[in-house]
């Protein structure tokens, strides 16, 4: 059926209720529109789903969403045991659409004979996770879209382990989505209905504590916060999100009592309307933040994004400026201090692994090294590193001490199985305090590393590219490149080629060419002889193409004319093979 036709089947049939059709209605003259609408259902990748709010296969409603999940109840029914019984948790963020979209989720399951575990408020993302595990559910639905801009929403699945879904069960996931042909096959009752046969329950504060709880058993050093935290000044803007009660209570929990929040963004706000966009990555999130700095002199000041997995920070430099530390730096920093106190204390493991992703800082291998820990890759997104540590438990083969990766996700012990602002900001508080007492401040630890490790600086390059010609330009773009496969960039002469879609690494001073033991993946990574480092993929969220640049530098100054050269030259060569596909 071509895009018109499912236009018209949704404008026309009875199914869809009349404020979808009157949205139709107003894009009929649109045919670009229609087409962006309908060219496709909205993909349901390796998490789940993502896309703009709006009527139509290939968006964010209702129907998509009751279509993923009667799909994901019949991957339940026919694939454990007593799944139904078990039950799934579902959270959602401060989004257009989240509440609603979460009790249709859970009417659905219902509606199947799974039970569903609603969460009273919104929530962080990684209390969802946290909650899978402790309620012995079988899976978990967050309804979120991170920090994508206001118009967006999403849809990620977790099971049992209380990780997200990977690729090998997202597919059995999405066969079972893809048997749907007709919005009709969905199962649903209304709320009563499943509230009195008990298929629906509300869930809230004995999750909250348990959550607190565990998570507090992970913190090095809580009797020092307990003592100095009251002397410690923090600034927190939770960015209209999630993180606003649960990191505020932590911090107090933990004795740092002289924390004041951006109250123009402690409030749930689907519009993010005081920010440019809602995503701690970006210094321009902290504007508010930094107008109180004068009032306050915090000695340091956080950011969760809008679901509080991610985590930013700003620090004073040398000179007294309030500087951005990027993700690679704050996981550098955290890794390190981790390290260090578990030494201290006697607790650091004879098999203890630290995991980041593909491309994630090459720092922390070396910080690892001098503790005897090893470091472990894995593909991009925090699924991966939660899929080890289910594997380490099985195993024992190795102990999971820290995660993370360049897109500002951090994880500090096992509690839960996927990227934690709200431990983050804790671990990041009470580090910062640690370090204040030893007579220095986190930036002055994050220059004694690269003064001894190397100066190790990295960039992202996001490319947008919408709609369906955009889609064709990334594919394109990408297999250009892996036909073509430079040996050379920016004169530099690559190294080792990595191609995660074939799962072949290539040595071009040796000849020697490897299996890369990971799953496959449209990614592809070029090391140089100078030990620089790019990846280029498609974004799994956005519209997006992704280039990682990654360089070594002998001081900061070398480091910067490094990366601006990588960066330009392949820049260039990447918009050249756009505008000419």
């Amino acid at each position: 059926m071509n895009y018109m036709s499912r236009y018209k089947e949704w404008l026309l049939s009875d199914y869809f209720d009349e404020e979808t059709k009157a949205e139709l209605e107003s894009i009929k003259d649109d045919k670009k529109e229609i087409e962006d609408r309908f060219y496709k259902d909205l993909n349901f990748g390796t998490g789940g789903l993502r896309g703009i709010i709006g009527a139509g296969t290939n968006r964010m409603n209702k129907y998509t969403v009751q279509k993923a999940t009667q799909g994901l109840a019949n991957y339940i029914i026919n694939y454990s045991e007593n799944g139904k019984d078990r039950g799934v948790v579902i959270a959602y963020d401060s989004r257009h659409k989240s509440p609603e979209f979460a009790l249709e989720a859970a009417l659905v399951l219902n509606g199947n004979g799974i039970k569903a575990y609603l969460f009273d408020e919104l929530r962080p993302t990684p209390e969802l996770s946290f909650a899978v595990r402790d309620l012995n559910a079988i899976g978990g639905i967050v309804i979120t879209a991170s920090h994508n801009p206001p118009e967006y929403n999403g849809y990620k699945v977790y099971w049992e382990d209380g990780g997200q879904v990977v690729p090998d069960q997202a597919r059995e996931i999405i066969a079972e989505i893809e048997e749907i042909d007709d919005f009709e096959l969905v199962k649903r009752i209304d709320e009563k209905e499943a509230r009195s046969q008990g298929l629906l329950k509300t869930i809230g504060e004995e999750i909250d504590k348990r959550y607190i709880e565990e998570m507090l058993k992970v913190l090095p050093n809580k009797e020092l916060a307990s003592k100095k935290g009251k002397d410690f000044s923090i600034i927190y803007t939770p960015l209209h999100g999630t993180g606003n009660k649960p990191v505020r209570r932590v911090l107090k929990e933990l004795g740092f009592n002289n924390v004041h929040v951006v109250e123009e963004q402690a409030k749930p706000d689907p519009e993010f309307s005081t920010v440019e966009s809602p995503n701690p990555e970006e210094f321009s999130a902290f504007k508010m933040a930094l107008d109180l700095a004068g009032e306050y002199e915090p000695e340091l000041i956080i950011g969760t994004d809008p679901d509080c997995d991610r985590m930013g920070i700003v620090v004073k430099n040398n000179e007294g400026e309030y500087v951005g530390l990027n993700g690679n730096q704050v996981g550098v920093l955290m890794a390190d201090y981790l390290l260090s106190q578990m030494k201290e204390q006697g607790e650091l493991p004879d098999n203890g692994v630290i995991i980041k992703t593909i491309v994630t800082t090459e720092m922390v291998r070396k910080v690892a090294a001098d503790y005897g820990v090893e470091v472990m890759d894995v593909l991009t997104g925090f699924k991966f590193i939660g899929e080890k540590i289910k594997e380490f438990k099985k195993t024992g083969d190795h102990t999971f001490i820290f995660g993370f990766e360049e897109s500002y996700g951090y994880l500090a012990g096992t509690y839960c199985r996927d990227k934690d602002a709200v431990i983050a900001s804790a671990l990041i508080a009470t580090m910062a305090l640690y370090y204040r007492e030893q007579g220095f401040s986190i930036y002055e630890k994050l220059i004694d590393l690269m003064e001894k490790y190397g100066y190790y600086k990295e960039k992202l390059s996001a490319i947008k590219l919408e709609g369906k010609e955009g889609q064709d330009k990334i594919k394109n773009t990408l297999a250009t490149i892996r036909e073509d496969r430079p040996d050379s960039i920016s004169g530099i002469k690559v190294e080792v080629f990595k191609d995660y879609k074939e799962k072949k690494s290539y040595n071009n001073k040796t000849g020697e060419i490897e299996d890369i033991d990971l799953p496959e993946s449209n990614v592809l990574q070029f090391k140089l002889e100078d030990d620089s480092m790019l990846t280029i993929r498609p974004s799994g969220t956005e519209p997006k193409l992704k280039i990682y640049f990654a360089v070594r530098g002998e001081n900061e100054e070398d480091a910067e004319r490094k990366i601006n050269a990588l960066k330009e030259n392949f820049l260039a060569e990447v918009n050249k093979i756009i505008d000419e596909s």
